[in-house]
């Protein structure tokens, strides 16, 4: 009778364990979870449709069919899909447990394409050649350095691309045939690892070559396919950096098309005389920037893209007249990735808004058809319902203005709202209208209000706005906020004694320093790969990415910069952080190393305010994996609800 009780009990035991388990979501093994309370499954539930959506983007053409290579999810991470027609199914073709970032078809010839894929988000990415028949996939590089910005030659046999493989740091340039990954060959050892392979001339004897030394400089070099021998072909220094963005032989080989911000603000499309070296400006009657392009391969046409206000303008330029043809009017919204069709008419391109996630799209210009290659799931949202947002300005403590986009809750929210303020990473990149995915969650149903501010420093208002928050003029970066602050207290529809700041990698930075600079403003923190201490990034981010960022960032070598820098850190003035504080790391992140989000959280929690942290091992900078991004949601939801919400 005992041990009957005793089996009883235990079964009860067990039976009453299952019940508790059922009740709330058991995280991965892979995840590692600090202070983060259970999330409860009807929680998971009530949020369940709005992490159900995809996004599909255009990468390429089959060589000779109408038909094109996608990269969307299905399972877990994005992975290589086919598609034979406009609307038609998507057929998975790779099965990784990581993602695949990107795939080409050589321009002859459709028997197998190239692909990218690094190893649980440490971005040190391989190259492999899918063989469509066998759908067996064959490693093409080293298999440990980093290897980038592969770029195909016009017969198609050779593949030129950027690696790390000799030290680490430098990006040298290598060649390989594909279908012999025994003739893969170094073509030049370089200093620096800013170099990329834009373009081979049409006799596949030369390589047009961009050399990146910040996103204010650059230079264009000419390499022997050969020997590797280089010659510059664009002035350095003078009295101000000049940029190049994009580079493409013209179809008689006597010149490159590029975009330029060389005597302009912004990028504007430039004709390059290679016996001149001079160039012809052939978009000055457009005020905004050019931010891509492609040349067709006949020469005809060149299609571009135009960033004005943030919104994404589609153009295409006759290359016989210089001017534009009438296109169909395309979804507003944010345009990328164009590549032509070998049959000279039809243009891929990647088109994102507010109302729908990524998707893939075409335009014929000789017909003017414009077709929707795929149509992403949006968990059964009705996403014609979500707003569009308002383009916001304020003024800063120097006078200058500065501009973000506000998302409005539904009217049936009454009173004013909470905020949440997300600052870009970059820190030269630009908020923009698009799919807020799994915020649309927050905006909806919560009744947030969403924030997106483009703080000094952010891409798309000119090469000078770009440049004042470098070096020593970092903090008044942190100031745009702090004004931002005091203008939510002039929109009598926002609540500005309930707001929280989060943002991603520079945007971590960023709200860890205003939440040490106006902690008495905000509610709470939202840090996902942050830089805590700029001086302690510098010094522990990949070598092959040091240099660049200390273009932006400061030397910490110099003995000013690095007192100024120690100044200002966030981990160093932890002290006043006295809000909740959510923190997300991937183990694996190369750029915002662990160690960053680690010294973080110890100084923090000495503060005695709530600290949550999050880490992901089988994760690098961000969270790729759906299971992993999707808890991080429901951990943020329950966050909300307890620091921003009550």
């Amino acid at each position: 009778m005992k041990l009957q009780k005793l089996v009883i009990g235990s079964l009860l035991l067990t039976v009453t364990a299952a019940l508790a388990q059922d009740n709330v979501l058991v995280p991965g093994d892979n995840l590692v979870l600090q202070g983060i309370p259970q999330v409860p499954t009807a929680l998971v539930e009530a949020i369940g449709r709005y992490t159900e959506f995809r996004r599909a983007a255009f990468l390429g053409w089959h060589p000779v069919r109408r038909e094109v290579l996608i990269r969307t999810r299905f399972a877990e991470t994005p992975q290589i899909h086919r598609v034979r027609a406009p609307g038609g199914d998507r057929t998975q073709l790779t099965f990784f447990a990581d993602a695949v970032r990107g795939a080409s078809y050589p321009p002859k010839g459709g028997d197998w394409f190239v692909f990218a894929k690094d190893s649980a988000g440490n971005e040190f990415y391989q190259l492999y050649r899918y063989d469509v028949e066998t759908g067996a996939s064959t490693l093409l590089t080293d298999g440990n350095s980093r290897n980038s910005n592969a770029v195909w030659s016009n017969g198609g046999d050779h593949l030129a691309y950027s690696s790390t493989r000799r030290n680490g740091k430098d990006t040298d340039l290598y060649i390989i045939t594909p279908a012999d990954p025994a003739s893969d060959r170094l073509l030049a050892r370089l200093d620096g690892s800013g170099w990329q392979t834009l373009d081979w001339s049409a006799d596949d004897r030369r390589l047009l070559v961009l050399e990146f030394a910040s996103i204010n400089e650059s230079a264009l070099w000419l390499f022997d396919a050969a020997t590797g021998e280089k010659t510059l072909l664009t002035p350095r220094g003078g009295p101000e950096p000049v940029s190049y963005g994009g580079g493409r032989f013209s179809k008689d080989g006597k010149g490159l098309y590029v975009t330029t911000d060389r005597d302009s603000e912004f990028h504007r499309l430039a004709y390059i005389d290679l016996a001149t070296g001079q160039p012809a400006y052939l978009t000055d009657a457009i005020k905004w920037g050019v931010e891509d392009f492609t040349l067709s391969r006949d020469g005809k046409w060149l299609a571009f893209v135009t960033n004005e206000d943030g919104v994404s303008i589609l153009r295409v330029m006759d290359m016989g007249t210089g001017g534009e043809k009438p296109l169909p009017k395309v979804p507003v919204g944010l345009i990328s990735g164009l590549q032509w069709h070998a049959n000279g008419a039809d243009l891929g391109f990647t088109v994102e808004t507010v109302r729908s996630p990524a998707d893939a799209y075409s335009l014929n210009v000789d017909t003017g058809r414009l077709e929707r290659w795929t149509y992403s799931e949006t968990g059964g949202l009705q996403t014609d319902r979500f707003p569009d947002p308002e383009l916001v300005r304020w003024t800063s403590f120097d006078g200058r203005t500065i501009s973000g986009f506000l998302y409005r809750p539904p009217a049936r929210f009454a009173g004013k709202r909470p905020v949440a303020m997300s600052i870009h990473g970059g820190p030269e990149s630009q908020a923009r209208p698009h799919f807020l995915a799994r915020h649309n969650y927050w905006l909806n149903e919560l009744g947030v209000a969403l924030l997106y501010p483009n703080v000094r420093g952010s891409a798309g208002y000119g090469k000078t706005f770009l440049t004042l928050d470098n070096g020593t003029l970092r903090e008044d970066s942190y100031k745009d906020i702090g004004a931002l602050l005091d203008w939510t207290r002039t929109r009598p529809e926002l609540d500005a004694d309930r707001v929280m700041v989060f943002g991603t990698s520079y945007g971590g930075h960023m709200a860890l320093a205003v939440g040490t600079r106006y902690g008495d403003r905000i509610r709470c923190l939202l840090d996902i790969v942050g830089i805590s201490n700029i001086v302690t990034f510098l010094e522990n981010t990949e070598s092959y990415r040091r240099d660049l960022r200390r273009v932006e960032y400061g030397d910490e070598r110099d003995p000013a910069m690095r007192a100024f820098l120690e100044r200002i850190a966030p981990v160093n003035n932890a002290g006043k952080l006295t809000k909740p504080l959510f923190v997300v790391q991937g183990k694996n992140d190369p750029r915002v190393p662990l160690s960053e989000a680690e010294q973080m959280l110890s100084t923090a929690r000495k503060n005695g305010a709530p600290v949550w942290y999050l880490m992901a091992q089988d994760e690098g900078h961000g969270f790729s994996k759906k299971k992993n991004a999707d808890f991080l949601f429901y951990a943020t939801v329950l966050f909300m609800q307890e620091y921003l919400l009550k």
